[in-house]
């Protein structure tokens, strides 16, 4: 019975023991780790609550803020637990190796999705264009109803919806009609070449002169283009402001025909002279 008693002693001091050393090894480095841990997170806490107001600042896009900051965040954070992994004596060199493995294939297989997702942080970024212009890019015009990370989405003047990738958009010709605020409408009248040019001009200058859509800076425009087949062409070139291009495009049209045909001046159409030869 004494015997079984020293040897249940020897066992428990054993097991202290290892306890002991157990908490001398390690007991500093894991209260390390948990302090470094706090105070990691607090400061990353501070980090992105600094770059936060910093996006508001600059004005970028909200959806890009959000995106960016998660990034931030999720990356500090990966970065506290491997070197907190590091001090408490654990191998992290394989565990990098195969995220950076796994990041790699996955690039490969979202290359295009990557591809987009690039070109959405540079248009969000420079802002060659804002939800509410007017631009033609990738053969399609219409007005930009709404900017994603990824696509970007146009509303023509048809009312069709035109989905682009942002890959694309960012990479080819964009063509912004209202980065200036202004923007001119391109139209041509033909008159006879027996009509007055002076007179047709006082005409299609008057029309857009009053027509009130028309901006008075910079100043409509009227002028002879071309000698055409059968027709003198007029170039008439009024300023309005993007939202107002069709009302004007469509208006000076058909009150530039009628207030010409009331001066008694013609509009001709392509006619060909034939001419008969009696022998």
């Amino acid at each position: 019975m004494v015997n079984n008693k020293i040897e249940i002693m020897e066992n428990l001091r054993d097991y202290l023991d290892f306890i002991y050393n157990l908490i001398i090894t390690y007991g500093l480095k894991v209260l390390m780790a948990i302090i470094i841990l706090i105070i990691g997170l607090w400061i990353i806490r501070r980090i992105v609550k600094v770059t936060t107001k910093v996006f508001e600042k600059r004005g970028i896009n909200v959806s890009l803020q959000g995106f960016l900051l998660s990034m931030i965040s999720i990356g500090l954070k990966a970065m506290l637990i491997i070197s907190i992994a590091q001090m408490a004596g654990i191998e992290t060199t394989s565990f990098i190796a195969v995220i950076g493995a796994a990041g790699l294939a996955i690039g490969f297989a979202l290359q295009g999705t990557l591809a987009n997702f690039a070109g959405g942080v540079m248009i969000l970024l420079f802002k060659p264009f804002e939800i509410g212009d007017l631009i033609e890019s990738q053969g399609h015009l219409g007005s930009v109803k709404e900017i994603h990370i990824f696509v970007t989405i146009l509303l023509t003047p048809e009312k069709k919806t035109v989905i682009l990738p942002n890959a694309a958009v960012s990479n080819g010709d964009i063509v912004n009609y209202t980065k200036e605020g202004v923007i001119r409408v391109d139209m041509t009248f033909g008159i006879s070449y027996e009509s007055n040019i002076k007179q047709a001009k006082d005409v299609l200058m008057k029309i857009m002169e009053n027509h009130p859509k028309v901006i008075k800076d910079p100043a409509p425009f009227v002028g002879v283009a071309e000698l055409g087949d059968s027709s003198v062409n007029l170039a008439v070139r009024p300023f309005t402001v993007p939202a107002d291009y069709w009302d004007v495009y469509f208006n000076v049209y058909e009150d530039g025909k009628v207030a010409l045909e009331a001066a008694g001046i013609s509009i001709p159409f392509p006619q060909v002279d034939v001419h008969m030869d009696k022998s």
